[in-house]
């Protein structure tokens, strides 16, 4: 008989999270912590990432900070390293790190759209590319796992002002869709699956709106704001434990059957 009282839970794991000294990556590392995995945060900024270690550890959680930039391959092996290191075999990888900037499609420079991609494309290709070698039989950790893909309902759907981003997010969908094929069957033993957010209240998400106003395809934020509101079916925007409670079930063996799906978290906004 199944024991589903343990079905979600992570006792004993590795996870790496990737863009998580904040936000959605913040949330998503304590609940990784909480469900009893041992987490390694990763994150550009390093003050915010040691409070968040710090506040997973007053909870009786396990984590460690490592200062990581996600478009350079070498951090990426070491950061893989050292939560090896750390905490034991890698088995959960999530690739929350993202950036997003707003231009009109004729306005955008090319600069700004390969910045985008760099972080949120190849910043992706090089965390599945290691983390697949750590967790693959032979491997240094070679248990297997779970990785999980931030994309977006801009990966989805398009908007105005957001070219980069929706180029970025889309790619990241295909992306994990091939890795979960490739990984399937090469009987790698792991999974990978994207996640689809809409607006979530957060600095990123605050900024999506705001961006409007600034390309002037809104007279105000709290104009921009409810119509955004007004899109998602539920009437609000979702909440970083919305995210990270779908990347936890991701994880977990609950989700042993799980690979190469999207799970779109977006209170009805693409179903309308």
């Amino acid at each position: 008989m199944t024991d589903y009282s343990k079905a979600f839970r992570l006792d004993g794991k590795t996870a790496l999270v990737s863009g998580a000294a904040r936000g959605i990556g913040g949330a998503i590392a304590e609940a990784l912590a909480q469900a009893g995995a041992s987490v390694l945060i990763t994150d550009v900024l390093e003050r915010p990432g040691q409070e968040t270690v710090e506040r997973i550890r007053r909870a009786g959680g396990e984590a460690a900070f490592c200062k990581h930039d996600v478009t350079d391959e070498a951090q990426w092996q070491t950061a893989i390293a050292r939560a090896e290191k750390e905490f034991g075999p890698l088995e959960i990888l999530v690739n929350n790190a993202g950036i997003e900037t707003a231009a009109l499609l004729s306005q955008c420079t090319l600069e700004d759209f390969r910045r985008v991609i760099d972080v949120n494309v190849v910043g992706v290709f090089l965390g599945l590319k290691h983390a697949v070698r750590a967790m693959s039989p032979g491997g240094s950790s070679g248990r297997g796992g779970s990785i999980v893909n931030m994309s977006s309902v801009a990966g989805l759907i398009g908007t105005t002002g957001h070219i980069s981003y929706h180029a970025s997010k889309g790619a990241v969908r295909l992306l994990s869709k091939a890795a979960a094929v490739e990984c399937a069957q090469l009987q790698t033993g792991i999974r990978v699956n994207s996640v689809h957010p809409a607006i979530v209240g957060t600095e990123m998400g605050e900024n999506f709106v705001r961006h409007f106003v600034d390309l002037k395809l809104a007279p105000d934020y709290a104009t921009a704001e409810a119509a955004f509101k007004a899109a998602h079916p539920m009437g609000h925007f979702g909440e970083p434990a919305d995210v990270a409670n779908a990347v936890v079930y991701l994880a977990s063996p609950a989700a042993k059957w799980v690979t190469g799906t999207e799970l779109v978290l977006d209170g009805g906004y693409t179903a309308a």
